[in-house]
């Protein structure tokens, strides 16, 4: 069953796994997380993203666009903003948005608008205006998370950690905790279940956000 856009039925579930998720390792951390409103130093750098953060982001950008058509003007023109500045150097289809798969492409990519904003950033108020509806990789940064996880280079990472599996979280987060303060602290990420919900559409390939709510 597909919802708004095409978004499958199932990815409310996950959203609510997730975010349960999310809120229990925020228990856990307490003052030891310290991801607040106007924190944006992870709203910078361009990520992947697949098509089933793509078909929840253009979800939200069609709810927005009736109840708050002006938010959805800004976003969009922020978006086009970004890629008129980044457009030249993505490292995929500038056309469909599609990041590359070559060797070379994902090597490109990995030095690509590091230090852009992300479009969905509200530069005045620190604010991601399509928060409800955001990316995983948004959703799980900041706590502890195995690697895995899709939150790209920016966590710490300490020799038990790796020797663990790999498990960090936000710079900015954990100061003065202990290592097994930290493992204590860890967010559970439901792979398989956004494997299966991924699964359920026809995947067009990654994107970023930029170019997904524009679609």
């Amino acid at each position: 069953m597909l919802g708004g856009m095409g978004l499958p039925a199932r990815d409310r579930e996950l959203v609510q796994i997730v975010d349960a998720s999310l809120a229990e390792a925020a228990r856990q951390a307490g003052e030891w997380l310290v991801c607040r409103l106007g924190c944006t130093q992870c709203c910078y750098g361009a990520f992947a993203i697949n098509e089933l953060d793509a078909l929840r982001l253009r979800t939200g950008m069609e709810t927005l666009r009736i109840a708050e058509p002006a938010l959805a003007a800004a976003i969009e023109m922020r978006a086009r903003a970004w890629i008129a500045e980044h457009g030249a150097d993505f490292p995929g289809d500038l056309e469909t948005g599609t990041l590359g798969t070559s060797g070379e492409e994902q090597e490109r990519f990995e030095g690509f608008a590091n230090e852009a904003a992300c479009p969905a950033l509200d530069p005045a108020t620190g604010r991601c205006d399509v928060y409800a509806w955001r990316p995983m990789t948004c959703r799980v940064f900041g706590p502890p998370v195995r690697m895995d996880a899709g939150v790209g280079d920016s966590l710490r990472l300490t020799d038990e950690d790796l020797s663990v599996g790999a498990l960090g979280h936000c710079e900015l987060c954990f100061h003065g905790a202990s290592e097994a303060e930290v493992v204590a602290c860890e967010m559970t990420v439901p792979h398989e279940l956004e494997a299966e919900v991924l699964a359920e559409i026809e995947s067009k390939g990654e994107t970023v956000v930029a170019f997904a709510v524009l679609r």
